[in-house]
Order: structure tokens, then C-alpha cells, then sequence
């Protein structure tokens, strides 16, 4: 197995066997990944939860893991003041989000109250801009429970809302004071889940880590089957990934909107589609497309193009197929995309597995040539 470099420990932990990944920005955090960690939550001194603390949690989840963290608090001694949240694209809107500030501010929260998101990607994005919106700010604790969320959505700050017009165009960046990843929720994960979360993980190996590719090559079939050990070294593996380019550029001034390799063509897909896919399915389609377009470019080898399509196909994650009627109507909702600068797409390209560069001179037909090739 490829040997993945692990940072330092900021604190010591409980058990011998957890990962520790920190984010160096200012106040540092920790990210926390060891299995049946969401039932030690409540007896970790790390966190100083204090006596009270506000909890977010997926309505999927709230009859098993929700009860497990509810357990592991009052168990502490914690008075938790639990909201549930509709899971679903079509409910991560402000108004979704109006009964947790009824509920936290109606039970007098303190500014040093934090906020405990438990779930998918779409929570740990309503949790923590709940977290960055009330009084100006509260303290964030991220418990991502889907592997999208542990390797993507919990890490790095960007929390938001959807709007009519596009995802996730309302939000603020806040930071987590501490992630905590229990891998062991991953059994509960129905498999189109995890398989969403795979794309986000071939899109970190594609824009970071060659090595790391092709030893996701090797052992795809050991995510998938759910083999623990090696999920724990995949996800602390992405997590690193992520955090290095976070802390290189913490406000997606720059190399941070690396990460959203795939995310201009998928982000249009989503909406154009109403979210009948999955945010990992669109992420595939889109790192397809705009793999396509760096060849076009002539930045590309169709030998690492091949690669990249098989890795996706071999996940289980779509390619092609899609039923586009109107290319326009796609196009037009790539403008609304955050990555747009002085009307202009920007694009994450590939010239190698391992590395990407930002693109803001590729013709539209290009773009429409790519997009047409995901109808196949």
C-alpha cells in the first residue's frame, strides 16, 4: 500500500489507533478519524463542550446515529438541544434551516455554545452556516457521517444554503474547531452513497496525488466491500489532501478552487437536473467532461483520460448517459457557478493525473463538445 505521510498529533487522543490530521490555519483544529468514535463524543475533553451544546442532525440518520451521539452527551452530563433536518437538495434552504435558530436561540445559546452538525454532506452545509450565522458566530463541531462529508464537506469551512438558481450560492466560510470521523457509520451508508463519496476521493488523487491514483486503482474493490482498515487510510488520506490546499488558500482566493475539479459541469447538472443525481454522481460527470476538454486542449494524454473514465466506471459512478435536450439551458447554469470571474468560466483541468490548472480562455464550442459527450 502506497505509504501516506500523516502530520503530527495536535492533542493527545484517546486511543492509540486514531489518525490525527491537522488544519494549520489560525486557531488550528483537529480531524479526528478512529472507529466508535461518535460514542466516546461525550467524554472527550479535546472538544470542552461545556454544559450545553446544539446538535443538527440528518432526519435519516437521527434513530441510529443520532441516538448514539444523544446517548454518548447525556451520558457526559450535556444538556443537548437536538434539531432534526429533512435530508434532500430540494430542503437545504434558509427556510429548512428557521426552526434550528427558533430552537437555539429560544433555549438562550451563548456565543461559546457550540454546534454539533451529525450527518451527510448536505447537513455538515446547513450545520455549520447555522453555526457561522447565529450571533455572529458559534463554535462548529463537525461529525460527518457518509464519506462525501468525511473526505469533502466537513473539511475546510464552506458552509451554505441552495438557492432557485443555483447550490449553495448562499453561505460563509467558518471554520470547525474540530472534525470528528468514526468510519464505522459507513456501514450504515446505502451503497450509492458510497460510492458518491469515491468521486470525491478520485478527485482529490487526480488534482493532488499520482500515487495515490494508482493505488486507488489497486484497491477500489476493498472501499467498496467496506474493508474498515482501509477506509480509515483513504479517508485520512483525502482529509490531508484537503487540508493542505485549505490552508494554502483558506477563502478560495486561488489554489483552493482546485478542489472543484468536476464541480463547473456538475454543479450545472445538478440543478438542470433537479438533483435527481447525486452530488458525487455529478462530480464524476463532470471530472469526465472536463477531462474530455483538457484533451481537446491538448493538455491531456488519452492514456490518463482512459484511466480516469475507467476509475469512475469501476466505481459504479456514471459517465455518459445523460438526457440533455437543451445544451444552452446547461450552459447558461454554468454562469451562475461561484467560480466565474469578470464573465468568464474558469475551468479546473487536468494536464497530468496528479495536477491541475485553472483555465479562463477555453471556447464555448469546446465546452459544448464536452457536455455532448456525456449523452452517450
Amino acid at each position: 500500500m502506497h505509504a501516506w505521510p500523516f502530520p503530527p498529533p495536535l492533542n493527545p487522543v484517546e486511543s492509540p489507533a486514531m489518525h490525527d490530521v491537522r488544519v494549520n490555519l489560525s486557531p488550528p483544529y483537529p480531524i479526528l478519524i478512529d472507529g466508535g468514535l461518535l460514542k466516546r463524543i461525550g467524554q472527550m475533553a479535546i472538544l470542552g463542550l461545556g454544559k450545553k451544546v446544539g446538535v443538527v442532525i440528518d432526519a435519516n440518520i437521527f434513530d441510529s446515529h443520532g441516538q448514539t451521539l444523544l446517548r454518548s452527551l447525556a451520558d457526559a452530563k450535556i444538556e443537548a438541544l437536538h434539531v432534526i433536518l429533512q435530508p434532500g437538495e430540494q430542503h437545504k434552504t434558509i427556510t429548512d434551516i428557521l426552526p434550528a435558530y427558533d430552537r437555539f436561540l429560544g433555549a438562550k445559546i451563548e456565543r461559546r455554545t457550540p454546534i454539533i452538525s451529525l450527518g451527510g454532506g448536505m447537513i455538515t452545509d446547513m450545520g455549520g452556516f447555522i453555526a457561522a450565522t447565529l450571533l455572529r458566530g458559534l463554535p462548529l463541531i463537525q461529525v460527518p457521517t457518509t464519506l462525501l462529508a468525511m473526505v469533502d464537506a466537513s473539511v475546510g469551512g464552506k458552509t451554505g444554503v441552495n438557492h432557485a438558481m443555483g447550490k449553495n450560492l448562499i453561505g460563509a466560510f467558518h471554520q470547525p474547531s474540530c472534525v470528528l470521523i468514526d468510519p464505522q457509520t459507513l456501514r450504515t451508508l446505502p451503497a450509492r452513497e458510497l460510492r458518491s463519496g469515491l468521486a470525491e476521493c478520485i478527485k482529490h488523487e487526480i488534482i493532488r496525488d499520482a500515487d495515490g491514483f494508482a493505488d486507488l486503482e489497486r484497491n477500489l474493490p476493498r472501499a467498496l466491500d467496506l474493508d474498515m482498515e482501509y477506509l480509515e487510510l483513504l479517508i485520512t488520506h483525502n482529509v490531508t489532501i484537503k487540508a493542505r490546499v485549505v490552508e494554502a488558500d483558506p477563502f478560495e482566493k486561488g489554489e483552493r478552487a482546485h478542489l472543484n475539479f468536476g464541480h463547473t459541469f456538475g454543479h450545472a447538472i445538478e440543478t438542470i437536473f433537479d438533483y435527481a443525481y447525486s452530488h458525487g454522481e455529478c462530480v464524476a460527470l463532470g471530472m469526465v467532461a472536463a477531462s474530455r476538454l483538457a484533451v481537446e486542449l491538448k493538455m491531456l494524454d488519452t492514456i490518463a483520460l482512459e484511466r480516469i473514465i475507467n476509475l469512475i466506471k469501476r466505481a459504479e459512478l456514471p459517465v455518459g448517459g445523460l438526457k440533455i435536450d437543451d445544451l444552452d439551458r446547461v450552459l447558461d447554469a454554468m454562469f451562475f457557478d461561484k467560480k466565474v470571474s469578470s464573465g468568464k468560466l474558469r475551468f479546473i483541468l487536468p494536464d497530468r493525473i496528479g495536477h491541475v490548472v485553472i483555465r479562463a480562455d477555453v471556447p464555448y464550442p469546446l465546452v459544448r463538445q464536452a457536455l455532448q459527450s456525456l449523452r452517450g
